[in-house]
């Protein structure tokens, strides 16, 4: 009986934080806000409490967890309403670099050191301070960059070259199964498609295992054939 009440309680728990993280909104880890990254740690300890003591009510967690989320949708709403209350509760991005030049008193404003910017400089793969423009402090921690202008590489427009408009590609056929939906959405039948995976050298689509329309050209990636040895070279 125990086990079951325990089961019970771990998928409440579970599908109760779930839901409350989908309506808190998506954003990627490293880039939660203080405020964000607060509220998720005590419904993390809440949730913890409720399934480690069995003397406490379920529903007094889920109820803890609810005021939680209500009150961060509620601030976020009066973050978007209100610059001061935004600035308060989210922070403002601080420029550490501007014109080529480092900000040392926002540097020391914000606890930030000269390992800490080269550090973010390399991984950008930026070697000197020199070639920088703009480095901007985000409030979620990251570093935002922007090289001089004759230190960024030729863009097509630069050089003057007609490109193609890049369009995002459609998911046809996924371990041999026909997307009937995303064919329709191309504007494509069934017969096109035989007929390109023919092209292709394929007979039937069971031996595709991925296939594409990027607007212009049918991507295709055949099974591998379960007959064939691995090269061991690549494990």
């Amino acid at each position: 009986m125990i086990v079951l009440h325990l089961l019970i309680r771990t998928l409440f728990t579970y599908f109760m934080v779930l839901l409350s993280l989908r309506l808190m909104g998506k954003r990627e880890i490293g880039k939660l806000s203080i405020f964000d990254l607060v509220v998720s740690i005590i419904i993390a300890e809440v949730s913890a409490m409720a399934l480690q003591d069995l003397r406490v009510p379920i529903w007094h967690g889920a109820l803890i967890i609810f005021f939680l989320v209500a009150f961060q949708i509620g601030m976020s709403f009066l973050s978007m309403r209100n610059r001061k209350i935004h600035d308060l509760i989210e922070g403002r991005p601080t420029v550490l670099v501007a014109n080529g030049e480092i900000n040392d008193r926002e540097m020391r404003r914000t606890r930030y050191n000269m390992n800490d910017l080269l550090m973010q400089l390399r991984e950008k793969n930026i070697a000197n301070v020199a070639d920088v423009e703009f480095a901007i402090l985000e409030t979620s921690g990251k570093l935002s960059v922007f090289e001089k202008a004759e230190k960024m590489p030729a863009t097509a427009q630069d050089l003057r070259l007609r490109v193609a408009k890049t369009e995002m590609p459609i998911s046809l056929i996924v371990d041999g199964h026909l997307d009937h939906s995303k064919l329709a959405q191309i504007g494509k039948s069934k017969q096109w498609l035989i007929k390109e995976l023919k092209a292709h050298g394929i007979q039937k689509q069971e031996n595709v295992f991925y296939a594409a329309w990027d607007g212009a050209k049918l991507h295709v990636d055949c099974m591998d054939d379960p007959q064939k040895p691995r090269d061991e070279t690549l494990l």
